[in-house]
């Protein structure tokens, strides 16, 4: 099963991050999906999810790619640690596009039940990535 999982979280980072695969997502990702990292304020569910890379990095990032660095699965969990890739093409997040390379390191803990996302714990490195867009 942990096997399984891991290919799960490989195939929602390539399909519907970097792709921007809609049915892919509806696929991989229960209707019943709590993201516990939603930042204060913004709604924790599915569909948030799909609006932050449909809405906010794939708009902001040409070229967006997905590394998985590693991955550890127990059961239904699988943690992922993860480097995002791209060039500032788009606004993200208020930055007007530069033309530069963005990198953003994340950490992913996901709870897969029949293979799908259920819960989502995770840390990135997104705030520290827009700072250095606003130095340019």
């Amino acid at each position: 099963m942990s096997e399984e999982n891991k290919i799960v979280v490989q195939h929602f980072n390539q399909r519907v991050i970097a792709e921007g695969n809609r049915q892919a997502f509806e696929s991989l990702v229960a209707q019943s999906f709590i993201n516990h990292s939603a930042p204060a304020g913004v709604a924790n569910d599915r569909e948030s999810l799909w609006r932050t890379f449909e809405l906010v990095l794939r708009p902001a990032l040409t070229d967006l790619q997905v590394r998985i660095e590693e991955q550890i699965a127990e059961g239904e969990w699988v943690t992922t640690r993860k480097t995002l890739t791209g060039v500032h093409n788009g606004e993200l997040l208020g930055v007007q596009p530069t033309g530069s390379s963005v990198t953003i390191e994340v950490i992913d803990m996901v709870r897969i039940v029949e293979g799908q996302y259920v819960e989502h714990w995770g840390l990135n490195t997104l705030e520290q990535a827009v700072n250095r867009l606003k130095k340019n």
